[in-house]
């Protein structure tokens, strides 16, 4: 290729990027904000019948005009061949990649938008916030859920979490069943002291008439790790039901929104804690500013609530302090279907953005190679006319 031609690509790519800057800056300026997304919000834009779809297919035909009108007249008739042409394709074919993608620009700056109002950490500690309270904000027929709310979520304090075990007392037709519960306590050591303990053991369990079937059956579960034995083992009988420092609040480890990257099983036990301490730990006022910031939150993400933090945490120490009362009403009305799709729709616009819809796509590449081919060719016509 000549130097004239080389210039002429470098040119033609920088204005470009100038149209993709403009198209970045479009879409970062045109975002309607953190309140009006919705499930219907993309971050992609070749619809064939928006103002950016409409734009850009004058905008790149124009453009696609000159492009080819200026190639022709002062850089065809070279008789380019072999490798030259070769290159000569490739470059094409980037100019069509460029000129038919400006709805990615304009895609990456509603991205862009979108982070500098909410910033990934601030998304991830509302995310905290809103696992923390999950058991404050349930509809109130929810709570008598015996899969929701049971002893065995309790994950906090010791000695939860417990494991449920029902013994039939009295066999037949109307059985008496006593249900227990028992901690889960693990134990870890190396594979080969453990078997050399367990051996040992075993013989004196022998000399002294302990069951050891009543221990193995307190095995929960047995596994090898590298060069260790972990062993998780029903422990210590534990009565839920008359320990004044549970209430129903604490028998919920659902997470509203996980952290993306973190171990589920550790934020879990994280929220409960913290939920915790919330309930027995600190002061009314600490739970009343909870719920404060839970309000802020809702009304940051524009979802419709009408919580009063004060009458809403009245409720949540009645019911602490009275564990034995069926929870018939909490003020805690809010759009939780709202918050959910609103919170789905950011998890995708931030870990799974569609820049390229899937539905456009083969449509998509097929044009960019198909102006490729076509510029390729007006250029070999004019090329060969040189020769002859």
């Amino acid at each position: 290729m000549t130097k004239n031609l080389k210039r002429y690509f470098i040119k033609s790519v920088i204005i470009l990027a100038l149209i993709h800057l403009a198209y970045f800056l479009y879409g970062y300026f045109t975002f309607k904000g953190l309140k009006n997304i919705n499930i219907y919000t993309e971050f992609y834009r070749f619809k064939f019948y928006d103002d950016v779809s409409i734009s850009h297919f004058f905008v790149s035909g124009l453009f696609l005009l000159f492009f080819l009108f200026f190639l022709i007249r002062n850089h065809s008739r070279e008789g380019y061949k072999g490798g030259n042409l070769f290159k000569i394709a490739g470059c094409l074919l980037f100019i069509s990649f460029l000129t038919f993608s400006f709805f990615i620009s304009y895609s990456f700056g509603m991205n862009a938008k979108l982070k500098s109002e909410l910033s990934e950490k601030d998304f991830n500690n509302d995310k905290k916030l809103i696992n923390v309270l999950n058991p404050f904000l349930y509809a109130y027929t929810s709570y008598s859920s015996e899969k929701l709310f049971n002893y065995e979520n309790i994950l906090y304090p010791k000695p939860y979490p417990v494991i449920k075990e029902d013994d039939t007392i009295v066999p037949g037709e109307f059985p008496i069943i006593e249900t227990n519960y028992y901690s889960i306590d693990t134990i870890k050591a190396l594979t080969s002291t453990f078997d050399k303990t367990k051996s040992k053991a075993d013989s004196i369990f022998d000399i002294i008439g302990f069951d050891k079937e009543e221990l193995h059956k307190r095995v929960i579960s047995k596994r090898i790790v590298g060069d260790s034995t972990e062993i998780i083992f029903k422990s210590v009988s534990v009565h839920p039901e008359h320990d004044e420092d549970i209430c129903i609040f604490l028998e919920n480890k659902s997470l509203f929104n996980p952290v993306r990257g973190d171990s589920i099983d550790k934020q879990k036990y994280n929220a409960a804690v913290d939920r915790y301490k919330l309930l027995y730990n600190t002061k009314k006022d600490s739970v009343t500013y909870a719920f404060q910031r839970l309000d802020t939150l809702l009304r940051k993400y524009n979802i419709e609530t009408n919580l009063i933090p004060k009458l809403l945490t009245q409720d949540v120490y009645h019911y602490r302090d009275n564990k034995d009362e069926p929870l018939n009403g909490i003020r805690n009305d809010f759009n939780r279907k709202a918050l959910a799709e609103k919170f789905k729709k950011l998890n995708k616009l931030f870990y799974e953005p569609n820049y390229l819809h899937p539905s456009i796509a083969a449509i998509y590449f097929a044009v960019i190679v198909v102006v490729g081919v076509l510029l390729f060719l007006f250029y070999l016509i004019f090329n060969k006319k040189r020769v002859q």
